[in-house]
């Protein structure tokens, strides 16, 4: 069976090979026609994924797709691009524009299954662990700790919480080596021990931990982990109001046998990507699309059928196609204190920060852990543990557990800045953290 399967694999590639020989993409990068936007033509052979694809070329690199065009009726695939920088300017690195082209263009190499779709290469830099589970305040402490505990360095780490549920993908090696880790029963142990923290002490509910060799695209894993354990379905009354929630809709067009999906939310960073991500692992393919986001609310338009070239044929289904793309829209936002923690890299770093969070009752709610030539980038986004605002004692605590730190308090009134002064005797770390090793605090709401 496991034969077959290879071989169809390696057929698939061949005559995927031979399409894009006969048809190679191609790439048209404008400076010149819109006054606001770097214009991005790309055209290619069409085929299941590749929207998603190239979207997320393109916010990998941080840009911002003001609007978009897109259009894959038939078999070719014909999508144009207006994209900026982070400050609103158009694109004019050549070393960013060249790598659009080579990704995009001739040269590149989308690969075809949906299990290599999502980035998994062979890897012994490092082990990927990946986890779902219910979410509680502490849990990414706890995880840290057993990490720790395990000997276990965490190089990088995205963590998502949304309705309730929790999922991570956390890249870790050896603490001796500095490599990845191989040994079976020790993965299998570290298997178990996440996943008793995962379950804590619910054990009805579900808790999943996947270990693997290998790096994935996080974002794209990451809602693929929460979509398949079903973190759309709300139960009874989730906290948010109308206004909050994004506005989806989803109609039939009958005579032209699509299904016309419309989404109005706030608009934000890697929008475009979060829903495409979602409808494609929904298995819909995107025929037509209107994108514009070039004011403060999004407007999205796609006219999508199903992978059997049906449109949507129940209102069961329409129901849950608005409820995963309204999950879709909802993971990566953010309401908080936004802590940023850029300090050198050691054994533990994550163990002993999210420790202090939890001691001073607060609860992370996304997280990003990066570590680059030995230093760490950490983003933490918490909140009270009770549901409060965080006040002002909490941030001088935290300050004083982390030892010789600045902390820059944004968009929050004059009463909750920190004090000028902190007393050393209150540092858990000691000398473990050098001056200014949290660069960036801030109260603020995040869709980055």
């Amino acid at each position: 069976m496991e034969n077959n399967l290879s071989f169809s694999e390696e057929m698939d590639d061949e005559y995927e090979k031979l399409i894009r020989r006969m048809n190679p993409p191609m790439v048209e990068i404008d400076n010149e026609t819109c006054n606001n936007a770097t214009v991005i033509r790309v055209d290619s052979a069409n085929k299941h994924g590749i929207l998603v694809e190239v979207v997320q070329v393109l916010t990998d690199l941080n840009l911002i797709i003001t609007k978009a065009y897109i259009s894959s009726d038939g078999g070719w695939f014909m999508d144009v691009f207006n994209v900026t920088d982070q400050d609103g300017n158009k694109i004019r690195d050549e070393g960013i524009l060249d790598y659009i082209r080579k990704s995009l263009g001739p040269d590149s190499w989308f690969l075809s299954s949906e299990r290599r779709s999502v980035g998994v290469k062979p890897s012994m830099d490092h082990t990927s662990i990946e986890l779902t589970g219910c979410d509680r305040p502490g849990l990414l402490s706890e995880v840290s700790a057993v990490l720790t505990h395990l000997k276990c360095n965490v190089v990088n780490a995205e963590v998502w919480t949304h309705n309730t549920r929790a999922a991570a993908v956390m890249q870790v090696t050896d603490e001796e080596t500095g490599s990845a880790i191989t040994d079976h029963e020790r993965l299998a142990k570290i298997k178990q021990l996440l996943c008793n923290v995962l379950k804590g002490s619910n054990k009805s509910k579900s808790a999943k931990t996947v270990v693997a060799h290998g790096v994935t695209h996080t974002e794209r894993r990451l809602h693929q982990m929460m979509f398949a354990d079903r973190d759309y379905e709300r139960a009874g009354d989730d906290g948010l109001d109308d206004k909050q929630r994004p506005d989806v809709n989803v109609v039939n067009w009958s005579d032209k046998g699509y299904s016309v999906v419309t989404i109005r939310s706030k608009d934000r960073p890697k929008l475009l990507f979060d829903t495409v991500c979602t409808l494609t692992d929904m298995q819909y393919v995107v025929y037509h699309a209107n994108i514009d986001a070039e004011g403060p609310e999004a407007y999205q338009e796609y006219y999508i059928r199903h992978v059997d070239r049906s449109p949507v044929k129940s209102e069961a289904e329409r129901q849950r196609v608005i409820q995963c793309l309204e999950a879709a829209i909802e993971r990566r936002v953010s309401e908080g204190l936004k802590l940023e923690l850029c300090t050198t890299d050691r054994v533990g770093l994550l163990s002993d920060v999210t420790r202090i969070f939890r001691e001073n009752s607060l609860t992370v709610t996304r997280a990003e852990v990066t570590t680059r030539a030995g230093k760490a980038v950490n983003t933490f986004y918490v909140s009270d543990a009770s549901g409060y605002p965080v006040d002002a004692k909490t941030i001088d605590s935290i300050r004083q557990g982390i030892g010789q730190t600045i902390l820059h308090v944004k968009g929050c009134p004059e009463e909750l800045k920190p004090a000028a002064q902190e007393s050393p005797t209150r540092s858990l770390f000691g000398g473990l953290f050098k001056s200014k090793s949290f660069c960036n605090f801030g109260l603020v709401r995040s869709y980055s």
